[in-house]
């Protein structure tokens, strides 16, 4: 298992969901992600995608205007 990070900060929508689902593409099952965000709809974008697609977020918190959520890819079928 590995953690990643993805800068999605000044991206607004859909732009930090697709930039996060390109990058998934490419981490192994149970690697983690920290996606840092300043759209303010990420917070509720990114883990509403999590959800349809069965990855599972670990932590979510806003600092400074810039949303933090870090979450961990499902194991693959």
């Amino acid at each position: 298992m590995a953690h990643y990070e993805l800068d999605a900060r000044r991206l607004l929508c859909p732009m930090p969901v697709i930039k996060t689902q390109n990058m998934v593409k490419n981490l192994q099952e149970g690697d983690t992600l920290t996606i840092i965000a300043t759209d303010p709809g990420s917070q509720h974008d990114l883990p509403c995608w999590c959800r349809m697609n069965g990855h599972q977020i670990l932590e979510s918190k806003e600092i400074n205007d810039e949303y933090y959520i870090t979450m961990q890819l499902r194991e693959k079928e």
